[in-house]
């Protein structure tokens, strides 16, 4: 049996604590807060190579509290672009939107609850079973609901318990997660396989005379070309089992795993074969900059450039935002350069300025003012936007989720 494993992160108060019992046990308010920055664990769990995802386990009980968790998941999310699901404080549907507009993957639903099982086949319609999991603590618990489950999760939650882990990984047709509180591990048994199911294999390859094949990587989100890089069949072969993008290093000789060694790891979130199979396309969630210069894109000289003789939105405000984006992390490597957390208080003065000239200049029917007003109140937002990691994507779903 497949036994990789999901790295957990037990939260409560903003922190994460060091295991699952220590995160159960109610106390005093103080109980959490001497636990570790959940970022910088999750950071450092998320550079293990066998990684493919992380579990979050939030025990927060006050709205505050768990506020803070979801601003915790978030941070996480960004920094690490892990598979995270999240487990824990769920009462109602809008909780399981939280978790999912935090950058959660997935988010179980603990079976137990009354209020949860209510819900359970509402959430499994409106966000989709593949979102959706559901926790049982036993073989039993299991069965009295099994048809649920089997209809309405995309993965299956258990604890570890050697006679019911394999009676419900042998049952059930769902990818299982059991829960070792003991090593604060979740192990995986057909979880990854039906993640990276491939419909073309090495086989159906043309390959070049090295015996490789050439490799196009994408941002997912935006479309920007990344880099061009080369498979051999084992790397093609660790890519599809831990969702990270990895090469064949053809000057070294050796397996590349991409931030290996400088945490820019890249997440696969699908590959392309194209019409002569001869060619890959990787569309990837990067973390970091992906050029080894330390720009966003390898492809960062223009050598000519013929300009649109319409300007189109969509493709301005994309360019902008990047062009923002890479200016932000070029600066941010500068230790003499202005501080994040002063960019964003003069960017938040700027926007508060614009949006009363703006105010004024629709008042006054002036429509080139309105113009140029709108145009500064997007320009601030963008900024905040590359500042806090945000892309037009983010807040395309949330305008979506509004319709």
């Amino acid at each position: 049996m497949d036994t990789l494993k999901f790295p957990c992160i037990y939260l409560k108060n903003g922190r994460a604590v060091a295991g699952f019992y220590d995160g159960v046990v109610s106390g005093d308010e103080e109980d959490g807060k001497d636990g570790e920055d959940p970022v910088a664990k999750a950071e450092a769990l998320g550079s293990a190579t066998d990684t493919q995802g992380l579990m979050i386990f939030d025990f927060s009980d006050e709205e505050e509290d768990h506020d803070a968790s979801l601003r915790e998941i978030a941070k996480i999310s960004r920094a690490t672009q892990l598979n995270i699901i999240a487990a824990g404080n769920v009462r109602t549907a809008s909780d399981v939107k939280d978790y999912l507009s935090a950058g959660c993957s997935k988010v179980i639903l603990n079976m137990v609850k009354d209020s949860n099982r209510e819900i359970f086949r509402e959430v499994s319609r409106r966000f989709g079973r593949q979102r959706i999991g559901a926790y049982v603590p036993d073989y039993n618990e299991y069965l009295m609901i099994k048809d649920d489950i089997e209809a309405c999760a995309g993965v299956l939650l258990a604890d570890r318990d050697e006679d019911d882990d394999e009676k419900i990984i042998e049952e059930t047709k769902i990818p299982v997660l059991i829960h070792d509180d003991q090593n604060g591990v979740c192990l995986e048994y057909h979880y990854r396989e039906s993640d990276f199911q491939a419909e073309f294999g090495w086989k159906d390859f043309k390959l070049n005379s090295d015996g490789l094949i050439p490799c196009v990587v994408q941002d997912y989100k935006t479309d920007k070309v990344l880099m061009v890089a080369y498979m051999n069949e084992e790397s093609f072969s660790r890519t599809l089992q831990t969702g990270r993008m990895t090469y064949w290093s053809r000057s070294r000789k050796e397996l590349w795993m991409k931030g290996l060694t400088s945490g820019h790891f890249q997440y696969v979130k699908e590959l392309r074969l194209d019409c002569d199979n001869d060619t890959l396309l990787a569309k990837v969630a990067q973390v970091g900059a992906a050029c080894h210069t330390g720009h966003y894109s390898c492809f960062y000289r223009t050598i000519m450039k013929k300009e649109d003789e319409a300007v189109r939105p969509t493709h301005v405000l994309m360019n902008t935002y990047d062009d923002i984006r890479e200016k932000i992390l070029n600066d941010n490597k500068d230790e003499e350069n202005v501080p994040a957390a002063v960019r964003v208080k003069d960017t938040l003065e700027k926007l508060g300025t614009d949006e009363t000239r703006l105010l004024c200049s629709v008042a006054g029917n002036q429509k080139g003012g309105a113009v140029e007003g709108i145009a500064d109140l997007i320009m601030d937002c963008m900024n905040l936007m590359a500042e806090k990691n945000l892309t037009w994507e983010d807040v395309a779903e949330e305008i979506s989720d509004r319709g």
